[in-house]
């Protein structure tokens, strides 16, 4: 106590400045209103500044909630996308597909991914607790990556559209005349879609998708488009090279798909002719 008074004896000049200051200032201030005005103008910009600042640091160490929210928003959407009917059939109302959900989507993440290989794999965080299994569609928000082969329970192996033991069928998107899409174990950005017949208008630029002559694929998923082709004359059929539209070395997010009718329709075709 002793030291504060002999503080306060010592600086006494000093502190008695800085008092009679502050009430100057402050009746300044209230009786003129351009002061004032700058004032409040300068502490709302100090504020601002700081409220500011702090909101970006919250920003950036939220981004990762941001970006699920974002995930499970396109999840929604694209399940919206592959279940949305044409025009023509809206026209039957009474046709009891139009309101069944055709295709079940659940998002998932890439944890590895092999792409310099001649036969490639991924590994997918997401498993049979997620409702993952094998032979489900595995697509990102530019096209086709694969199908799930083995599930666990926390993951699930992908076998990459970029392996030679791959097939997908596919077609032009302005013509639907179909073709297989294929890997030739080269340029991770490049397939080729074969047995494509000669009658087929091909055109360098022109969009390829999937065929939907499957149960794993729904029609009109992108691949790419036709970046060179060649005509076999004596066979008659194009090899049309395809340019991907997804980056297959740089995967993260991804969405495995699921035809909700597949066990019945595998049940119809294996079903024993009499």
């Amino acid at each position: 106590m002793q030291q504060i008074i002999l503080f306060l004896i010592k600086n006494k000049t000093g502190l008695v400045f800085i008092i009679l200051m502050t009430i100057a200032l402050g009746l300044t201030f209230q009786a003129h209103t351009y002061h004032n005005s700058k004032l409040v103008s300068s502490a709302n910009f100090i504020t601002g500044k700081v409220l500011g600042t702090t909101e970006s640091v919250d920003q950036y160490f939220d981004l990762k909630t941001q970006n699920e929210i974002l995930l499970e928003e396109n999840e929604t959407l694209r399940r919206r996308l592959l279940n949305t009917t044409s025009a023509e059939d809206t026209l039957q109302p009474d046709l009891d597909y139009i309101t069944d959900t055709l295709y079940r989507i659940q998002k998932a993440r890439v944890i590895s991914n092999y792409y310099d290989k001649i036969d490639n794999y991924l590994l997918i965080e997401g498993g049979t607790k997620d409702s993952i299994k094998a032979d489900l569609g595995v697509i990102s928000s530019k096209g086709i990556i694969g199908i799930v082969i083995d599930a666990s329970k926390e993951f699930s192996r992908v076998i990459s559209i970029l392996n030679t033991n791959t097939s997908i069928n596919a077609k032009l998107k302005n013509t639907s005349h179909f073709g297989t899409l294929t890997w030739n174990g080269k340029d991770p950005n490049l397939m080729n879609l074969v047995d494509v017949p000669r009658s087929a208008p091909v055109k360098l630029g022109d969009t390829i998708t999937t065929g939907g002559r499957s149960l794993i694929f729904p029609e009109d998923v992108p691949i790419g488009v036709i970046s060179d082709y060649q005509l076999n004359e004596n066979l008659g059929y194009y090899t049309i090279s395809v340019r991907l539209f997804n980056d297959m070395t740089n995967l993260k997010h991804i969405y495995v798909i699921e035809n909700v009718r597949r066990e019945e329709a595998y049940e119809v075709l294996n079903e024993e002719k009499p």
